[in-house]
């Protein structure tokens, strides 16, 4: 079962908590058991290269050798009981932490690290895709990783010697469970991306489905369909895929998993077809249990596992820390690590040691939020974009003195600052992508004023463009289920779990603020209880004015705006009366914006926070 150790981690130390050194611990609270069925999946989705964990949030800071012991442990439990355990993952592995980030190439050692986790079937993301080198290293790297359970059913990759396109990985897989012997039938999607890089091919999810394949497919025997996709839930991909079960099978248990809008969520699609998402950023790894599975099982009676009369599904959303790890396990700091677990912990830390990801740059004097707070507002990151950090590296030198407004779309940043150390690794943990700054220069003033409030309210312009709205801002206002629109509903002083709930505490302690999910199976799905935290909703795009006017308006600006949403600013202009096409647009930085806020922290933030 488990996977061969990493080579180079035998003459590593182990790390004696498993988790990283710098890893704060994590708190006591109240918790929630997992229910057991006869089939149980943990599932990580949208991770981002957190795989070092949260080194500034104790609730969320275990890291991928934590996992892979948490992983083994419950295997050998399913084992003793006679139950199944399958580990799912679906996609957006990468971009978005140093341990991707900062090395080069890119995932210099994250694809060892993540190889290591004994992951049963996986697929990609969208963040695999935008870049022609990271498509190439999917293909190259992590599929043989995953070779026979990397599952690709609308993913096409096409091959730099010969042009030629290929299915990206096997379209989908058949299987028997180990303990149980459930057949199963796996399918792994994409929904309909169209910003991928030109060397793959994403096909929309409706055309696939008609394929001559999946047609096969969906008429085999078997006792359970698992769809994995870098989807979500309540989309239209999951909704078409669901409906073309049914036509064929309408009494197939159907177990879908989806990830891409980075919330805890859950879906009934009937009574035997359920869907869960395990949130984003190594924070959660999701747990479903199936009871009442009527398959051609090994076992007829499998110990301590009673078979219902109606088939059962019921998920968890665990924190990602040893605090509830040992807990779901029943271990304690000394029996809970593995040799595996702790060698895979060793080689994070050589690896962020080697890319010197606890560099400072500076002191952040104070917390700034991406949707914890109001914008605008003084803790609020957008307004700090805005007002301090745009505002000073826009700048082009031989135009310095020209008016200009600078539009940034808010799905370029990715995670909040907290107070504190600010690192070479925090850098790519709030902003990691390879965009620069390009303008369009002398554009009337009038039209330039007009295009923030289109681009926040979007319309027919961009939909007859074929311009998705929902790219410009942060995945986590995809959907409405969302924890992070508006206030999250409170947790109840009481609750009643449909899996029973044992005070792991004899007098509850504070509780630290956290998930308070409420989805369509209720509010007792978080496994442990938190005091909930309110969010606020954010535009699509900001704008900085540098270098206006005192009095009136000028005439014309140079208008900057961060290279990815050119193709909106284009259509925008052209609302407006303004036309101007690709070669309208020039370099105005030449530098990664990346580059140029990291810039600016180590100018402005020099403080040792030390002191």
């Amino acid at each position: 079962m488990a996977k061969q150790l990493l080579p180079w981690t035998y003459l590593l130390l182990s790390l004696a908590a498993a988790e990283q050194p710098s890893a704060p611990k994590p708190v006591a609270a109240p918790m929630r058991s997992l229910p057991w069925g006869q089939l149980n999946f943990l599932q990580t989705t949208d991770t981002h290269g957190w795989h070092a964990g949260h080194l500034q949030e104790p609730q969320y800071s275990a890291d991928w050798g934590d996992y892979i012991s948490f992983a083994e442990h419950m295997h050998r439990k399913a084992d003793e009981i006679g139950a199944d355990l399958l580990l799912i993952d679906t996609g957006d592995r990468i971009e978005g932490n140093g341990l991707y980030d900062a090395s080069s190439p890119k995932g210099q050692y994250d694809y060892d690290i993540f190889k290591e986790q004994d992951i049963d079937v996986i697929c990609t993301g969208n963040h695999e895709l935008y870049q022609a080198d990271a498509a190439a290293r999917e293909y190259t790297k992590t599929v043989p990783n995953f070779k026979g359970k990397y599952i690709a059913s609308n993913l096409d990759y096409i091959l730099p010697e010969t042009g030629e396109r290929i299915p990206m990985a096997q379209r989908y897989r058949t299987f028997t469970t180990k303990n149980q012997g459930i057949r199963v039938l796996a399918f792994g999607f994409l929904f309909d991306f169209t910003g991928n890089a030109n060397n793959t091919v994403v096909q929309p999810v409706e055309k696939t489905i008609e394929e001559k394949w999946f047609q096969e497919a969906i008429r085999e025997d078997v006792d359970l369909f698992l769809v994995i996709g870098h989807v979500t839930l309540h989309g239209p991909e999951y909704k078409a895929i669901f409906k073309a079960i049914r036509s064929q099978k309408w009494d197939t248990p159907i177990q879908f998993f989806g990830g891409h809008s980075h919330i805890r969520d859950f879906a009934k699609y009937d009574s035997k077809a359920y869907g869960v998402q395990a949130g984003r950023y190594m924070e959660t790894i999701g747990w479903m249990s199936i009871d009442g599975i009527k398959g051609k099982g090994k076992k007829d009676d499998p110990k301590e596992i009673e078979l219902r009369s109606s088939m059962s599904f019921q998920r968890r959303y665990i924190d990602n820390n040893l605090f509830g790890y040992r807990y779901h396990t029943g271990l304690n700091e000394s029996t809970f690590p593995t040799e595996h677990g702790q060698n895979v912990s060793a080689a994070i830390y050589k690896a962020r040691k080697a890319l010197k990801l606890d560099n400072s740059y500076g002191c952040a004097p104070r917390d700034l939020w991406m949707s914890r707070t109001p914008y605008p507002g003084d803790n609020s990151l957008y307004t700090w974009l805005e007002k301090e950090v745009l505002a000073n590296v826009a700048i082009k030198p031989e135009r310095k003195d020209t008016p200009r407004l600078v539009i940034f779309n808010t799905g370029s940043m990715r995670f909040d600052i907290f107070k504190g150390p600010f690192t070479r690794d925090s850098t790519y943990i709030v902003s990691p992508f390879v965009g620069t700054l390009k303008y369009i220069k002398d554009v009337p003033f009038k039209a330039a004023s007009e295009v923030l409030p289109l681009l926040n309210s979007g319309g027919q312009i961009f939909d007859s463009a074929e311009l998705q709205m929902w790219q410009l801002a942060p995945p986590e206002k995809l959907s409405i289920h969302s924890d992070f629109i508006g206030p999250q509903m409170p947790l109840q002083d009481s609750f009643v779990s449909s899996a029973g709930q044992r005070p792991l505490l004899s007098s509850s302690p504070d509780l630290v603020p956290g998930y308070t999910t409420k989805d369509d199976a209720g509010d007792d799905g978080d496994d442990t209880l938190h005091t909930p935290i309110t969010f606020y909703k954010i535009p699509n795009c900001i704008q900085s004015s540098v270098s206006m006017p005192a009095n009136g308006d000028p005439e014309t600006v140079d208008f900057v705006f961060i290279d990815f949403v050119q193709p909106w600013i284009l259509t925008a202009l052209r609302f407006t009366g303004q036309v101007y096409n690709d070669s309208s647009v020039e370099e105005y930085r030449p530098e990664a914006f990346t580059d140029l806020m990291a810039g600016w922290i180590k100018e402005n933030w020099k403080k040792n926070c030390k002191n």
